[in-house]
């Protein structure tokens, strides 16, 4: 058989094209220096990753100088010696400067050709990994990131296996469960778990297993290595692997005892408040209930008095007493409606006159503001209509009067002042006074505490200003004080409408 040299030739062409186009589809290189002749070739694709023209001819120094400087450079010229002088291969990754000055990861593999023990050529494949190597470093970033979150969270977090083991535990949960990481390894979650929990994220990690949820949160008692209780809120997410299939769980340990401890302590005093309540309830209806009795004994002595004896009820004091017996009686009746309803607030309020209410209050004080020589003055109209629960109505002004005159200014005769108005939200009412005054710079945010007294009198008990806070709050309005020391002070109070 004979064989045509144009057959050779054109099969070699054909192999030619058929790397060419492998080189082309797979985006791999290749290049071969040929030391006998001092030539180096590259083909087309890793012309393309250098970015240079088609025709263009390079050398080992323009090769060698697209590496990047320093570390990559050094790198790629040490193993070249190598593979020259002592017929090692490499294969490694590098950073290149391209002839447009684009920064590319790059693999590059060489393979030296010895012929009686000289090398005659090395041979090698050219890659562009850029994509690769930095969805690599963005993987790595995250791994980093993971790891620091991981080791130095301040709450517990593990890596558990799918039946509960621990994997991987950080410092946190080390210091609240109080073992150390070689101790807790040998553990599982069942093992720390208080008995009563065990069953508690079971249901959950079925679904979880099973694909129907990635994550669950519960609440969980862990047994602390002292014997301690933790209370704890587990959060706990799966890791699949990319066919789906569940790899491990990482879970998140929170220690919320403290939170626990304080909300039992809360429970606690909301029992005792309560039965509080309840026994100033009862002692309110006994209050209210015998004091209607003395209310009502004092009204017939007075009426028998009237009609027995009527010369005597002719000076300027028994209607004054009649007066004041009647608003006794009215501020009973309000107080008997406060110890019916326990649930008094804004919803409980009812309209009123407050005119008629400020006079009222006025005359239950008459033996001091006459004994006192107070002079007071009543600017609301007689239309003005306040939304309030009666009793505390009476509460407020008798406290707010009585405080102006108690703490009046010496040889300063007491003036008073109640004004009205009304805004499409509110019916206000100023109280004003000229007497000691308060240092609100001193006292503003202790004004309505308990037990706070601003002067000395022998009849302060701290609690007037306290009450009304209360009063009004609970029927949805509010308070504001405008005081200046030897002036006077003047209280504004909101009243819903």
């Amino acid at each position: 058989m004979r064989i045509d040299n144009n057959e050779i030739l054109s099969d070699e062409i054909l192999d030619k094209d058929f790397l060419n186009t492998i080189e082309d589809a797979l985006a791999i290189g290749s290049w071969e220096l040929n030391l006998l002749s001092n030539t180096l070739k590259w083909s087309s694709v890793t012309k393309k990753i250098h970015d240079v023209d088609a025709n263009y001819v390079p050398n080992v120094d323009t090769a060698i100088n697209f590496y990047k400087k320093g570390q990559h450079r050094e790198k790629i010229l040490a193993l070249f010696h190598k593979a020259l002088n002592h017929a090692e291969n490499y294969d490694d990754e590098f950073i290149i400067i391209t002839s447009k000055g684009e920064e590319k990861w790059v693999r590059a593999i060489g393979h030296p050709k010895f012929k009686n023990g000289v090398c005659v050529a090395i041979r090698g494949i050219f890659q562009d990994i850029t994509r690769k190597a930095l969805e690599s470093k963005k993987t790595l970033i995250r791994e980093k990131e993971f790891k620091s979150l991981f080791d130095y969270s301040l709450t517990g977090m593990a890596k558990v296996s799918l039946t509960g083991e621990w994997l991987k535990v950080n410092n946190s949960i080390c210091r609240m469960l109080g073992y150390t990481k070689a101790d807790l390894l040998k553990l599982s979650f069942r093992d720390i778990t208080h008995p009563k929990d065990l069953n508690i994220g079971n249901k959950e990690l079925a679904l979880i297993l099973s694909g129907r949820m990635d994550n669950f949160k519960v609440n969980k008692r862990y047994i602390h290595k002292n014997g301690k209780v933790i209370y704890c809120i587990v959060s706990a997410t799966i890791v699949r692997d990319s066919n789906g299939h569940p790899q491990h769980f990482i879970a998140n340990i929170n220690d919320i005892s403290e939170i626990e401890i304080n909300k039992n302590k809360i429970s606690d005093l909301l029992a005792i408040s309560s039965k509080q309540n309840d026994r100033l309830l009862n002692f309110a209806r006994i209050v209210s209930h015998n004091l209607r009795s003395h209310g009502g004994n004092l009204e017939m002595l007075l009426n028998l008095k009237k009609e027995d004896y009527p010369e005597n009820t002719n000076d300027e004091y028994f209607p004054l007493m009649e007066e004041a017996i009647g608003n006794l009686n009215e501020t009973i009746e309000n107080l008997n409606e406060v110890a019916l309803y326990k649930d008094l607030d804004n919803k409980s309020s009812v309209p009123v006159s407050l005119l008629k209410y400020s006079k009222n209050a006025i005359s239950n004080i008459t033996a001091t503001t006459i004994s006192n020589n107070v002079d007071i003055k009543i600017l609301i109209d007689n239309n003005i209509t306040v939304y309030t629960i009666p009793a505390y109505l009476d509460s407020i002004l008798i406290n707010l009067l009585t405080n102006a005159v108690k703490y009046k200014r010496q040889n300063v005769t007491p003036e008073i002042t109640l004004e009205a108005f009304q805004t499409e939200v509110y019916t206000i009412l100023k109280i004003g006074d000229n007497g000691l005054g308060i240092d609100l710079e001193k006292h503003k945010d202790k004004l309505f505490g308990m037990y706070n007294v601003f002067h000395k009198h022998e009849d302060s008990r701290g609690l007037g200003l306290f009450i009304v806070k209360n009063q009004i709050d609970a029927m949805g309005g509010k308070i504001e004080v405008e005081s200046t020391v030897g002036k006077g002070t003047t209280f504004t109070i909101y009243f819903k409408n």
